[in-house]
């Protein structure tokens, strides 16, 4: 097993055993180590709250040089998160320029979870949804609600 291999296993095999709150963490294919299903559920006092989220996460060959790359599966109403049918996530540590190598995956997933808490409105990746935030955080609220009961729900999370 390459030296990637053995950090992504015991990376993995720590996730799994002492995983971040509120994370269930599981390879895509048993036989494929890059590629991960993370279930994450929204804290309690957040306004995701009852929101369970599913989430891919994808090592690249190189990893731990290079960042891993973090994906939504289920549709969030979130500045950090692409509307698009992607879900591809802004988050600062996970750009090639600020990545290091002893980052740990279980600190980008606390950091995930965390960003449900406080968005990152002053770095978006949606624009109107930042702006809707700062303008009109009751609206921005109620849209997330929606948003939650409408693809968030356990039924359609896993």
């Amino acid at each position: 097993m390459s030296n990637a291999g053995k950090r992504i296993g015991k990376e993995l095999n720590e996730c799994t055993t002492d995983p971040p709150a509120g994370c269930k963490v599981s390879l895509k294919h048993e036989d494929n180590l890059h590629e991960w299903d993370v279930y994450l559920e929204a804290p309690s006092n957040s306004v995701y709250a009852g929101g369970h989220f599913h989430l891919t996460l994808s090592l690249p060959k190189d990893y731990p040089f290079k960042p891993p790359v973090l994906s939504f599966v289920t549709k969030i109403w979130h500045p950090n998160v692409t509307n698009d049918g992607k879900g591809s996530m802004c988050l600062g540590m996970l750009r090639p320029d600020a990545w290091k190598p002893p980052n740990k995956i279980k600190a980008v997933l606390e950091m995930v979870r965390h960003l449900l808490l406080e968005p990152n409105v002053e770095d978006p990746v949606e624009a109107q949804v930042a702006d809707q935030y700062k303008r009109d955080k009751p609206a921005f609220d109620k849209q997330v609600k929606e948003w939650v009961r409408k693809y968030a729900q356990k039924k359609g999370a896993e």
